[in-house]
C-alpha cells in the first residue's frame, strides 16, 4: 500500500543545514567523554576488572565498528529521518519497527531525565550550589528546552565549544600522566587476557557498552544534513573511532597513573573522586576544579544532545501517526521539531518532579534507574539494528558480503552479549536491589513487545502503511 505523505503545515521537512562536524558534535556530546571518564570509569574498574577497563573498551569499539560498517551500508541506501526506527522498518517489517520505537523512546528520555538529575545532584551535593536539587535540574531542562525549539545548527555550535572543552581537558590529563610516569604509562596488562576477564568482566564491559549511549544517533539527523548518503556514514565512522580511541587511551592512562595493581582498590576506595584527585595531584587545585566545572557543562551537552535526539524520534513517530500527529509540527522560522521538543522537554519536568516530591535521591534514584533503562533501551535499538541490516541487504543480495553481512553479524554478536550483560548486571548498573527496580528492564521488554503487538493490530489500515514509509529507497516504494 502507498502512502503519500502530506505537507500540511504539521509535516514539513526539518531545515537541513548540517554537515559532517555539526554532526559529530551532536553524537559524541550525547555520550558526555568527561562524565563518563570522572564516573564510570572508576565504577567500572571498582566493581568490574580493575586495570582491565582499557581493554573492555577495546572490545567495546571494535564491535560498534563492525555495527558501524552495516549501519553505515544502510544510510547510504536509506537518506530520511526516523533513525535506527527507519532502518527496522525497512529491514525487518513495521512490528519491528513499533518495537524499535518502544526502545527509542525509553532510551533517550531515560537519558535526558538522568542527565537531568545529574545536573542537579553535582550543582547541589558536589558543588555546594544553594537550593533544592530539583531547581538546578528544572533549569536546566528550561535552558535545553529554548535551544531544543531552536534551529539544530545553534545546539551543534554550542555543543562544539562545550565538547573541545571537555575533552582538551582530558588530554592535558593524559599528557600529564605520560610526563609523570613516562613509558611506564603504558601498563600491558590492561590487554592481557587474563586481566580484561578478571573479576567481575560482565560489569566493565556493560559500562564500555553504555559509555557509548548516543553514538548512534547519527542518522536521526539524515533529514537535517545536507548530504545524507555521505555525512551520516562519516559522522558514525567519526564518532566511534573519536569517542572509543578517546575511552580507551584515557582509561588506559588512567591505570598508568595508578598502577595495575592498584587500580582496582584505589577505585573503590575513592570511586568518583578518583579522576579528580588524580587531576589535582598532577595539575594542581585549580585544574581540578575546573575540572569540577567541566562535568557539569558535559552534562548538560550530554543532556541538550539527548534532547535533540528524542525529540527528532517524537517527530518522526507523529509524522508516521503512532503518537499525536501533533508532535510532528515543525517550527515555521526554525525548521525545527518544536512540538517535540517542548513535549520531551514536559515530560522530563513530570519525571523530575515525580521524584522530588517522593524525598527520592537525585543520584541514587533518578541518574541510576533512568541511566540503567537508557542504556538497555540503547542496545536492544543497536542490536535490533544489526539483524535489520543483515536482512535488508540479503533479501536483496547485496554483493558486499563484509560489509553487509560480516560485519554486521560480528556486531550483532556483541550486541546481543551486552544486552546479557545490561539484564544480568542491571542491579550493578541502578546502584539497587530492590525487587520493584530489578523488575524495570523486564516490564520495559514488555512494552518494545506491546509495541509490536500493537502494530500488528493497525495491520490493513492507512495508520499501518506509514510506519516507516518516509524511509523507503526510491526504488523500493513502500516495500
Amino acid at each position: 500500500m502507498a502512502v503519500e505523505a502530506r505537507d500540511s503545515g504539521t509535516t514539513a521537512a526539518l531545515g537541513g543545514t548540517l554537515g559532517t562536524p555539526k554532526i559529530v558534535f551532536l553524537v559524541v556530546a550525547a555520550a558526555a567523554p568527561l562524565v563518563a571518564m570522572v564516573g564510570t570509569v572508576p565504577l567500572s574498574m571498582g566493581s568490574g576488572n580493575g586495570a582491565g577497563v582499557p581493554g573492555a573498551y577495546l572490545v567495546a569499539t571494535v564491535t560498534l565498528i563492525c555495527f558501524s560498517v552495516g549501519y553505515a551500508a544502510m544510510a547510504r541506501t536509506i537518506t530520511g529521518g526516523g533513525g535506527f526506527y527507519a532502518y527496522v522498518a525497512q529491514g525487518l517489517g513495521r512490528p519491528a519497527a513499533a518495537a524499535c520505537a518502544v526502545c527509542a523512546l525509553l532510551a533517550y528520555n531515560g537519558l535526558v531525565a538522568a542527565l537531568a538529575g545529574g545536573i542537579g545532584y553535582f550543582l547541589t551535593d558536589q558543588g555546594g550550589a544553594p537550593g533544592p536539587w530539583w531547581a538546578y535540574s528544572a533549569g536546566g531542562v528550561a535552558i535545553m528546552a529554548a535551544l531544543g525549539r531552536r534551529a539544530v545548527d545553534l545546539s551543534a555550535k554550542v555543543l562544539a565549544v562545550l565538547l573541545i572543552c571537555e575533552i582538551g581537558l582530558l588530554l592535558v590529563f593524559d599528557l600529564a600522566v605520560l610526563a609523570d610516569k613516562g613509558a611506564d604509562a603504558f601498563t600491558m596488562a590492561s590487554f592481557e587476557p587474563s586481566e580484561v576477564f578478571s573479576g567481575a568482566p560482565g560489569v566493565a564491559f556493560m559500562f564500555a557498552f553504555g559509555s557509548f549511549a548516543g553514538y548512534e544517533a547519527a542518522s536521526i539527523y539524515a533529514e537535517e544534513s545536507r548530504d545524507p548518503a555521505r555525512t551520516v556514514p562519516r559522522a558514525t565512522y567519526a564518532a566511534v573511532l573519536l569517542i572509543g580511541t578517546f575511552y580507551l587511551f584515557t582509561s588506559w592512562m588512567t591505570v598508568g597513573a595508578l598502577g595495575a595493581e592498584q587500580a582496582g582498590p584505589r577505585a573503590r576506595a575513592e570511586e568518583g573522586d578518583l579522576v579528580l584527585n588524580l587531576t589535582g595531584r598532577l595539575l594542581g587545585d585549580g585544574t581540578k576544579a575546573a575540572l569540577g566545572l567541566l562535568v557539569i557543562t558535559s552534562l548538560f551537552a550530554s543532556l541538550l544532545s539527548a534532547h535533540n535526539a528524542s525529540s527528532r524520534y517524537l517527530f518522526s513517530l507523529g509524522r508516521d501517526r503512532l503518537v499525536p500527529e501533533r508532535l510532528a509540527r515543525v517550527h515555521p522560522q526554525h525548521r525545527s521539531p518544536y512540538a517535540a521538543s517542548l513535549a520531551q522537554a514536559g515530560f522530563t519536568l513530570a519525571v523530575i518532579a515525580v521524584f522530588a516530591l517522593t524525598g527520592a535521591d537525585p543520584y541514587r534514584n533518578l541518574v541510576t534507574i533512568t541511566s540503567g533503562l537508557s542504556t538497555l533501551g540503547v542496545v536492544l535499538l543497536q542490536m535490533l539494528t544489526a539483524i535489520a541490516c543483515v536482512t535488508y541487504f540479503r533479501r536483496r543480495r547485496d554483493p558486499r558480503i563484509f560489509r553487509t553481512l560480516v560485519a554486521p553479524l560480528v556486531g550483532c554478536a556483541g550486541l546481543i552479549a551486552a544486552t546479557v550483560l545490561v539484564l544480568a548486571n542491571f542491579d550493578t548498573l541502578a546502584h539497587s536491589d530492590s525487587p520493584v527496580v530489578l523488575a524495570l528492564p523486564y516490564v520495559a521488554i514488555a512494552l518494545v513487545v506491546a509495541g509490536a503487538l500493537y502494530a500488528l493490530r493497525l495491520r490493513g489500515t492507512e495508520r499501518y502503511a506509514r510506519i516507516g514509509h518516509l524511509a523507503a529507497p526510491p526504488d523500493q516504494g513502500d516495500a
